[in-house]
């Protein structure tokens, strides 16, 4: 198959790349390291769509342009920052963010189509990002605090010129007026962000687009209307880019094997106010740890934040939430798994809290590929076990199977 335009991030701890790695070998994929971050891999070889192989299937690879991979890397966070991302579907930026900031950190993936906020929610839950959770507003219009954020991403909607090699239907689509309303949106949101930002904070802007309109001239508005202040980008490895000012990034897509990307840094200087606010008071009952151990759920590791129910689902509240959100403001946190008939049952997903597969352990695993694909396409396998156990393939997680009449279930869907 043709690989020119496939590369994927690897979406676990550096710890587990290896045993990633070597799931995806397994099933003959080829790969090799993109130069400009250690979590990229670019494919080599694809003996069947990427997207239908296990390491895909339970989250731990997200399939991603290589250019889409820099925003994330030119925001840069630091490890326990709180980060929003103000136009997050599908959550492949996101994620990213959810990766470089880690479990002590915290990503607020903002989306205000509903119907892609379901595919947002669904790509975090299965890449086991519990420090990331979801809103559901008009960027324009974010109910957030001025000046409070030190890292914001803005990916706007935009006319995805920088798409044209594999969506040639883009530059017939967005040409002349239909353009206009797109500038304006993407202004509107610029502006926003900019009132959301803190002071020294950085905030990137990037689109798909190769438009100047929705680029350069954007960027300008932000350091002449705005007030915010250009910082140049140093350019990625692997990557031939196009000179733009403000020292703002224009990948050429055609040149680097990616889509044509825009990407621009920018800081609010350092004198202006931060705005206190109320924190968060969530009215929801806090569920203690002991409440959800069992066979296949070890809450100590979870990360630092609480544990919450609402209705009978338990959602996971990363500690940087708790103090970056005011009272009023609605937002969905992660999932960890709901009660029922009083016992807690994890989302069978959540592999990030499985146990280790010790002795007295309730799990299963696999060390050959066959097996575990039969068990995935309905075969049901003969257990001792009872009730749940742990999937798992030699040393890396994968999920939670349900055990009925002394036989091995697994749906994940």
């Amino acid at each position: 198959m043709d690989t020119r335009f496939r590369s994927f991030r690897l979406v676990c701890a550096p710890a587990r790349f290896a045993a990633v790695e070597s799931l995806l070998e397994a099933e003959g994929f080829r790969f090799e390291p993109e130069p400009f971050s250690s979590y990229c891999r670019r494919l080599v070889f694809e003996p069947m769509p990427l997207g239908a192989s296990l390491a895909a299937f339970f989250g731990y690879i997200y399939i991603q342009d290589r250019a889409s991979m820099l925003p994330p890397l030119a925001l840069a966070p630091s490890a326990g920052a709180a980060v929003l991302d103000m136009a997050a579907s599908p959550g492949s930026k996101s994620g990213f963010l959810g990766q470089l900031v880690g479990e002590t950190g915290f990503v607020l993936a903002n989306e205000p189509n509903r119907a892609r906020l379901g595919t947002l929610q669904a790509n975090l839950l299965a890449a086991n990002l519990l420090q990331c959770a979801t809103s559901h507003f008009q960027g324009q219009a974010l109910p957030l605090p001025d000046h409070s954020w030190n890292f914001i991403l803005l990916d706007p909607p935009c006319s995805g010129w920088g798409t044209a090699a594999r969506n040639p239907l883009a530059l017939k689509l967005w040409q002349g007026q239909k353009i206009a309303p797109l500038i304006e949106l993407q202004r509107k949101l610029l502006a926003r962000a900019a009132a959301l930002l803190a002071p020294g904070g950085r905030l990137v802007y990037s689109t798909c687009t190769t438009n100047p309109d929705e680029n350069e001239s954007q960027t300008e508005y932000a350091v002449k209307e705005l007030g915010l202040e250009p910082l140049a980008l140093e350019p990625f490895a692997g990557f031939k880019f196009k000179s733009a000012p403000h020292g703002a990034l224009l990948v050429d897509g055609e040149s680097s094997a990616s889509q044509g990307f825009y990407i621009s840094l920018l800081k609010r200087p350092q004198e202006a106010t931060r705005q206190d606010f109320a924190k968060c008071d969530f009215s929801a009952a806090e569920v203690g740890k002991a409440e959800l151990e069992n066979a296949v759920c070890d809450p100590q590791l979870l990360p630092p934040g609480k544990t919450a129910l609402f209705g009978q689902k338990v959602r996971f509240l990363p500690e940087a939430a708790c103090s970056m959100l005011p009272p009023a403001f609605s937002w969905q946190a992660f999932p960890l798994g709901a009660f029922h008939g009083g016992k807690f049952k994890p989302e069978r997903r959540l592999r990030i809290l499985l146990p280790p597969p010790t002795q007295g352990v309730q799990c299963v695993v696999f060390d050959e590929i066959t097996p575990l694909r039969r068990l995935l396409e309905g075969s049901a396998l003969a257990t001792p076990l009872a009730s749940a156990a742990g999937l798992w393939w030699r040393d890396l997680p994968l999920g939670i199977c349900q055990i009925k009449n002394g036989r091995l279930l697994a749906s994940f869907r």
